[in-house]
């Protein structure tokens, strides 16, 4: 019965299920829409974005008591785990572990080692369990918002392009509250740059989806009222100011006339190459850049990076890390180093955001073993940073923006195979896998009743086999769970607790002296 029920599923139009969204986050469907919005209006202040503010003044100066350092932090940089939830995090440590030769459970990945750890709070205003672009709109603007809406206050709907360009309804990031301050800015992913966690940073937008013009348009809007997210970061402010730009998502950029070096398709409509666009604003402003596809030009410019550098190093996202092209493909490390060495350079310091983002995508597809993997690499990214910021004017915060329905269960013996089968048995004496989840697309059919014993299936053990789930889904879904909270540098304290996710950028504009509140503070002055 599960088989033929994700069989139909996945056959029925996108009406009929939720309206379609990208290929991991579904929209929510109109009856549950109008059902939301009657419950949320019972909060009507929270579509402001004064609410928020005010919700993250009041816990600062709650904090303020208790804080007893004078220092200022010249260097924020914040780590994103998309999708990084606490049992990700104990199930990536143990593998760590495991793979230098140890039992694996008392291991640490690099950032767990740091002083304070705190709790986020990830729903978003209209939705208990969120996506990528209402949290990111959360821990890099400082506002909680709407699902599937960047950069804008939960005033506007998803898909409302009419609101998205009021100016009340419109939201700066941590990243524009540092240009002002005269501080560089820097983003780095392993996903497209215009995908939902970076574009957190730069875009303004009433659909996450709206990477290209072309997708603008097939809502029914014009690109040159509502600009598709690509178009933001190359011509609008603050993505046009931004020294360092590396991820994926070329295809975004060019017109669907033409193929990039990889032979992937443009997706733009409107014949603009904004990557021509972008060098040659660069070019006519007398300013040393370079634009990289490819591993290899990237490291010739480690030891001296130009001012301003643009890498996009895939049409769509970057490889699993353990399936990546290592002569094409750098990795989240090499990003982060050479994003830093640049950023360096600037005397009033920077802000940089650095996203392992497909810990999220292996955790869609029930591919733990990606998942951890990933995990691992961006542990790994945090490390090449703390050797090289001082940790007494560089502020490292990193956390997740939601978490997932993986589970870590059984009673297996301490050093047990984290990827492997727990030791224990189901009830009708079936071997079930340590890590499973509650939904997604590794549900199996059952025989009378019982659970196919998956240890013996044919893929079993490759990166690409799929742990077993309960429920059948074409897509594992996020969890409501906390998200934990790591910090180290100035004000790192400030960090511990539990909070609402969107406290998380005001935080960092606290110990790092930025933003209209500085003035207030009197490490500040």
């Amino acid at each position: 019965m599960l088989l033929v029920y994700f069989t139909v599923l996945l056959l029925l139009p996108c009406s009929q299920r939720v309206v379609c969204g990208d290929e991991y986050h579904p929209d929510i469907d109109e009856e549950t829409r109008l059902k939301v919005e009657d419950r949320v209006s019972r909060n009507a202040g929270e579509s402001t974005a004064q609410y928020w503010y005010e919700e993250a003044r009041a816990a600062i100066r709650k904090r303020q008591v208790r804080d007893q350092r004078r220092g200022v932090a010249r260097n924020l940089v914040m780590f994103l785990g998309d999708g990084m939830s606490v049992p990700t995090l104990a199930a990536a440590r143990t593998l760590l572990g495991q793979r230098q030769g140890n039992t694996g459970e008392e291991a640490k990945l690099s950032f767990e080692n740091f002083p304070s750890v705190g709790l986020a709070k990830t729903y978003c205003v209209n939705q208990q369990i969120p996506d990528s672009a209402c949290t990111a709109t959360a821990y890099l603007c400082g506002v909680k918002n709407n699902y599937g809406t960047l950069g804008v206050a939960a005033a506007v709907r998803r898909r409302d392009c009419a609101a998205s360009t009021e100016t009340a309804n419109r939201l700066e990031s941590i990243a524009a509250w540092a240009l002002e301050h005269g501080k560089d800015i820097g983003i780095v992913t392993t996903t497209r740059i215009t995908h939902a966690s970076p574009a957190g940073a730069f875009a303004k937008s009433a659909n996450r989806n709206w990477e290209h013009d072309g997708l603008v348009r097939e809502d029914g809007h014009d690109p040159a009222q509502c600009p598709d997210i690509a178009h933001q970061l190359i011509h609008e402010h603050p993505g046009k100011h931004f020294k360092v730009i590396l991820g994926g998502g070329r295809r975004n950029f060019l017109p669907n006339s033409t193929r990039d070096e990889e032979g992937t398709r443009g997706r733009r409509t409107d014949e603009r190459n904004l990557i021509h666009e972008w060098q040659d604003d660069k070019r006519e402003r007398n300013l040393s850049f370079a634009y990289a596809w490819n591993r290899a030009q990237l490291m010739s410019l480690m030891e001296s990076p130009p001012e301003y550098l643009l890498g996009l190093f895939e049409g769509t996202h970057l490889q699993y890390h353990l399936e990546a092209n290592k002569t094409t493909e750098p990795t989240l490390s090499e990003l982060t180093e050479i994003a830093i060495r640049s950023l360096s350079r600037s005397e009033k310091g920077f802000f940089l955001f650095v996203e392992g983002g497909r810990i999220d995508h292996a955790h869609h597809s029930n591919y733990p073993h990606l998942a951890l993997d990933e995990t691992i690499q961006l542990s790994e990214a945090v490390a090449r940073a703390a050797s090289m910021l001082p940790e007494e004017d560089s502020l490292l915060v990193v956390t997740s923006d939601h978490a997932h329905v993986m589970a870590i269960n059984g009673y297996s013996p301490r050093g047990e195979n984290i990827l492997g089968p727990s030791n224990d048995r189901d009830s009708d004496g079936v071997p079930y896998m340590t890590i499973s989840y509650a939904n997604g697309p590794g549900a199996r059919a059952q025989n009378n009743g019982s659970r196919p014993n998956v240890v013996v299936e044919n893929d079993f053990g490759r990166l690409r086999w799929r742990s077993h789930a309960d429920m059948p889904l074409s897509s594992e879904t996020h969890g409501g769970d906390d998200v934990a909270v790591f910090a180290r540098g100035p004000h790192h304290h400030m960090f511990t607790g539990l909070y609402e996710q969107s406290q998380l950028p005001h935080l960092m504009a606290y110990a790092g002296c930025i933003g209209d509140d500085a003035v207030n503070y009197s490490h500040c002055q």
